[in-house]
């Protein structure tokens, strides 16, 4: 079993950028795929990016495509997620999750284990 603890989020401009970051105790991160998603208030919690366990494979949503990176430092047990060029319709609860699948899995339902999530909020 394995525990994730997001971090990094908080209140930024239109055109920001926040560093998220994903803490993994409990089990080695590297054995795990792990994937980015977002809850907005009333709406349903989306796919953001996901990266494969060893770092080879990231998949991006098209919302975010070109303006988010995903990466992993196993070392660390972390992964990241840089947003850069936030716009207020990014602001959500952004929640990482692990997976045992070898492939960058986009559901929500293939995910074993989640963070408690971290809050974004770009104001314009």
């Amino acid at each position: 079993q394995v525990q994730l603890v997001e971090s990094g989020g908080g209140l930024v401009q239109a055109g920001g950028s926040l560093r998220l970051s994903c803490v993994a105790s409990g089990r080695t991160l590297s054995t795990y795929t792990i994937g980015w998603f977002r809850q907005a208030p009333g709406q349903e919690r989306e796919f953001v990016a996901v990266i494969t366990k060893s770092g080879a494979y990231t998949y991006y949503a098209d919302s975010v495509k070109g303006r988010f990176t995903v990466s992993r430092d196993n070392a660390k047990n972390t992964v990241y997620l840089q947003m850069n060029s936030l716009k207020p319709e990014d602001t959500a609860v952004y929640y990482c999750a692990a997976g045992s699948s070898a492939l960058p899995r986009t559901t929500a339902t293939e995910y074993d284990y989640w963070g408690q999530g971290t809050q974004v909020t770009v104001s314009s």
